[in-house]
């Protein structure tokens, strides 16, 4: 359906969809071999939105979610939003300290929870440290100093726990809330209503809370799904975690805007994925990078009918050009495309194209999305910068949040006065307008007054027949300011290599300046659950093996 940015919200396209193609699959699921159309998807997510209303939950209320790919997060996600509450989305690494910060910062009247994803009862472990209280209180009464603001608690289990709701129990509550009821409230809601709260990764200092509208979310889905081809023909299969943009809104948000099937994997898994992809016949497929290096290499040891994917999203950290390549070839996906941004911006900024050449689709993050603004400018004086010369990249336009919650000095670190979001990015633009993300501000190395930038030492390293992965960082040097350091994964089915052999591999083929002083050969890189890599992690291991020089 076409989008009318400032008009419509994201209940009158699940309505739409439920009118125009209800009897098409709308959400189905390999682990538990069920398939929803767009008619019965509909009519859950109305039984979420009154469940939800029968609580006390009212418009603008915070309520958080804190669970694995499950049905019930995409039921809820699209529940909450027909009804006008902020969905505040929780990572699923988060343990106790993380927990009741997000609850308190968010103000969150709701929480809602599965018992575990590694184990059934991790989360149920960590909401006993976090709110012993619980066990005191009736479902729905419940009272504490350090969340004030905080009255359910909803179990996504069946077990009955002190204090808590079940699911069903909500479901069942929602019977009570009629028909008027619920559509005055539908009536009541604007497109520019903030809709969802994402906490960025906190990589440095506290997490905060992004804010999105209906507007953000569904004109940036809108743009993505017609960049990608997406019709009612389509299946997606979606791996990364809806708690992150990039699960929630490039999968879910993106398959409603299209008509789209979904299928979700509940936790990554690259059997499972490769098993749904061909079950459910899909023709998009999303990941990072590390999701689809692994799938490549499970397609090595089982062989799978990857026929008719053809496109996705490869997005979330630096794309390598060999791994580009390898799911172009050995998948079958030749309209992969790459899709630049960060949750500031709802998320996506640039996006490669079906038909660009080979070259931009594997090297570059693409052209801006339509009417979204992307500049590149000088980071010290903020002078826009031409065609091939290196700075900060900025965007602006429909896509970009309210602000950080609560944290109005923090948004005006990042949005300026004229209304662009500085993303903290080093990027170039060629004449043709496809933009090349060269490192983060605070990623790029200073060596000896050198600007070293790590993506370009990482896409030649991948070249390299014994490297699976990479991760360049710089370390401090008193005689240089930097030097490099690179963390190296090998491939399973490579021999062992050496630092000096990384080296000689580099001499005369990359200036000597860029050479890894150091190389670190690792099982896996420190991330968070959407799968960033935590390159301060790497730069201080680095620095407790070698010292500062």
């Amino acid at each position: 359906m076409s989008i009318e940015i400032g008009k419509t919200r994201i209940g009158d396209v699940v309505e739409e969809n439920a009118k125009k193609l209800g009897n098409n699959v709308a959400l189905a699921y390999y682990e538990y071999d069920f398939r929803k159309t767009f008619s019965e998807f509909d009519e859950i997510c109305n039984q979420v939105a009154k469940g939800l209303m029968a609580l006390g939950i009212k418009r603008g209320d915070h309520v958080a979610m804190w669970a694995n790919n499950l049905p019930e997060w995409v039921y809820t996600q699209f529940g909450s939003a027909k009804m006008g509450a902020v969905m505040v989305t929780v990572n699923t690494n988060f343990r106790a300290f993380e927990l009741e910060y997000l609850l308190g910062q968010s103000d969150a009247s709701t929480l809602i929870l599965t018992g575990g994803v590694r184990t059934p009862d991790e989360y149920l472990k960590v909401l006993e440290q976090v709110l012993p209280e619980l066990a005191n209180c009736e479902p729905g009464n419940f009272k504490s100093d350090t969340l004030p603001n905080l009255k359910n608690v909803v179990y996504l289990g069946k077990e009955k726990i002190p204090g808590v709701y079940n699911w069903q129990d909500v479901m069942e509550m929602g019977k009570s809330v009629s028909g008027d009821d619920f559509q005055k409230r539908k009536d009541s809601l604007e497109s520019d209503d903030v809709i969802m709260m994402q906490y960025t990764s906190g990589t440095t200092g506290y997490p905060k809370g992004v804010m999105l509208t209906h507007s953000n979310l569904l004109g940036n889905a809108y743009s993505m799904a017609e960049t990608m081809g997406l019709t009612p023909e389509d299946a997606m299969c979606i791996p990364v975690p809806f708690f992150h943009c990039f699960g929630c809104v490039i999968g879910t948000m993106v398959c409603t805007v299209s008509g789209t099937a979904m299928v979700p994997i509940t936790s990554f898994d690259p059997k499972k994925v490769m098993e749904a992809v061909e079950k459910y016949k899909c023709t998009a497929l999303l990941g990072v990078p590390t999701m689809f290096i692994a799938e490549l290499e499970e397609m090595t040891k089982n062989k799978y009918d990857t026929t008719p994917l053809r496109t996705g999203v490869m997005a979330g950290s630096t794309c390598p050009v060999e791994v580009m390549k390898g799911v172009m070839d050995k998948m079958g996906a030749m309209e992969m495309t790459i899709v630049y941004g960060q949750t500031e911006a709802s998320p996506g900024i640039t996006q490669t194209r079906r038909d660009d050449s080979m070259d931009v689709r594997t090297e570059t993050v693409g052209r801006a999305l339509p009417n979204v603004e992307v500049k590149i400018v000088d980071p010290i004086t903020d002078e826009t910068l031409g065609p091939g010369e290196p700075g900060e990249l900025c965007s602006r336009g429909y896509h970009i949040m309210k602000g950080y919650y609560k944290m109005p000095e923090k948004t005006e670190e990042v949005i300026d006065s004229d209304g662009w979001l500085h993303t903290g990015d080093l990027a170039t633009v060629d004449e043709q307008g496809n933009y090349r993300i060269v490192g983060r501000l605070k990623d790029m190395i200073i060596r000896g007054g050198e600007n070293i930038y790590p993506r370009e030492i990482e896409e030649f390293l991948y070249t390299h027949p014994a490297v699976r992965d990479v991760q360049v960082v710089g370390i401090p040097s008193r005689k240089y300011g930097e030097k490099v350091a690179a963390f190296i994964q090998v491939r399973p089915d490579a021999e062992s290599v050496t630092e000096d052999e990384i080296k000689s591999f580099c001499k005369d083929k990359i200036s000597f300046h860029k050479i890894p002083q150091y190389c670190f050969f690792v099982q896996e890189f420190p991330a968070t659950a959407s799968g960033k890599i935590q390159k301060y992690k790497l730069r201080e291991f680095a620095v407790q093996e070698v010292g500062e020089e």
